[in-house]
């Protein structure tokens, strides 16, 4: 299959980021953006040593994660280590809005492209730094992984069940969560530059602490522990925030989760099961006093779950409009009616395997339709094309190669 150029129309169309970071946080906020329609290109070391191109799953020489974290970008190589690599790079600088990279502290202060550097390239160059621990602190040169922001940031602590070992998910949800905020800083920071009617220059650093980023999805905790000395625990998957709300097992060993938060849904539950004389009287009147009978309250739901299949239950529940669902396996995410009507899973061109599923672009505009992204490149796949808007040629592109620079 011949490589598919990536589209560039979208809400960020004209906008053109150089995305040097490695694995997942910061290049999925790069990707993020290309989604949008920003023109990305990524950089990488010409070995292709980028320990996402080595993460499972793989299939033969190619892994599926690089290809579909890096959707729609260009690829090009460059060692901006050497000399003559560092070069290139301010070379290109003039021509991008954003430069994404996720070093630890002061590496690239070490490379001779420390900040004053990069701006006295591109005065308007956005630049997201995006690290574990931030720019400054004395945690600030320390190497940052998914499970240490999870772990530091306290959402560890909440996952797992009372009394046991917290818990990570199987899969790095702390540096997804981080890209998503490295892509919500490129879009504030384009729009403030955009904005801006100062003659000075309009470029800036955002320093992005992923374990910060981790601690800004728990919103009410310091508060709960400042202010009542409350250090919430691990629950399973019961909430101690609302009640009902935990996920029950069924007669034929599906597992569902069943949330009745507010008074109306949780005056629906017990309708649908049968036991509307519960809501007599004022011991299930409030938010607290359901709480406070959480263990009696989901001990009956269970028990109803256990009594009847999957399908009867939910038939039950739909009928009296209670929010639940079937906890999904991917299985069921690629089956569910829903999903293919709304084309949630789109399938990226792939010339090394035909076609890649992934998730669609999200969020929908109104005004416009997305073009589906082509799977993350080849190393190097793009140099020719990249190197040659800044007049390298096919010859100089040769040399610099042979030099491990390219």
């Amino acid at each position: 299959m011949k490589a598919i150029p990536s589209s560039t129309s979208g809400p960020l169309q004209g906008i053109r980021i150089l995305d040097m970071a490695t694995v997942v946080a910061a290049p999925f906020a790069a990707t993020l953006c290309g989604d949008m329609g920003a023109e990305v290109t990524k950089l990488e070391l010409p070995d292709g040593s980028d320990t996402l191109r080595h993460m499972l799953p793989v299939m033969g020489q190619h892994s599926l994660f690089w290809k579909v974290t890096n959707r729609g970008k260009r690829g090009i190589t460059l060692d901006v280590r050497k000399p003559e690599g560092r070069a290139l790079l301010l070379k290109m600088l003039p021509r991008f809005d954003v430069l994404v990279e996720n070093f630890r502290t002061g590496t690239l202060d070490r490379w001779g492209l420390d900040l004053q550097t990069l701006h006295a390239h591109n005065p308007e160059l956005i630049v997201l730094r995006l690290t574990g621990f931030g720019q400054t602190g004395p945690y600030a040169r320390r190497p940052g992984f998914a499970r240490i922001f999870e772990a530091m940031s306290g959402f560890a602590h909440l996952t797992g069940e009372s009394g046991r070992s917290p818990q990570h998910m199987n899969y790095p949800l702390g540096d997804v969560i981080s890209g998503l905020f490295g892509a919500f800083s490129i879009a504030t920071a384009l729009t403030a530059r955009a904005r801006s009617t100062s003659q000075a220059p309009r470029g800036c650093e955002i320093d992005l602490a992923a374990t910060e980023a981790l601690m800004r999805m728990l919103d009410p905790l310091p508060a709960e522990y400042q202010h009542q000395q409350i250090v919430r625990e691990r629950t399973g998957a019961r909430a101690t925030y609302s009640a009902l709300s935990n996920i029950f097992a069924t007669k034929d060993g599906q597992w569902l989760t069943i949330v009745g938060t507010s008074g109306t849904a949780y005056r629906r539950i017990f309708d649908a099961i049968g036991r509307a004389d519960l809501l007599d009287g004022d011991r299930l009147a409030s938010s607290a006093s359901r709480l406070q009978h959480s263990n009696e309250v989901d001990g009956i739901v269970a028990d109803w779950c256990l009594s009847l299949p999957l399908a009867e239950i939910q038939d039950i529940l739909t009928r009296h409009e209670v929010p639940h669902s079937k906890v999904y396996s991917i299985e069921d995410v690629v089956a569910d009616p829903h999903v293919q009507a709304r084309n949630a899973l789109i399938q990226l061109p792939d010339p090394d395997l035909g076609y890649l599923a992934a998730p669609c672009v999200v969020p929908r505009f109104s005004n416009h339709t997305p073009v589906t992204p082509r799977s993350g490149p080849g190393v190097g796949e793009h140099n020719e094309e990249v190197f040659g808007e800044i007049g390298v040629g096919t010859e100089e592109l040769a040399r610099l190669k042979s030099l491990g620079i390219v």
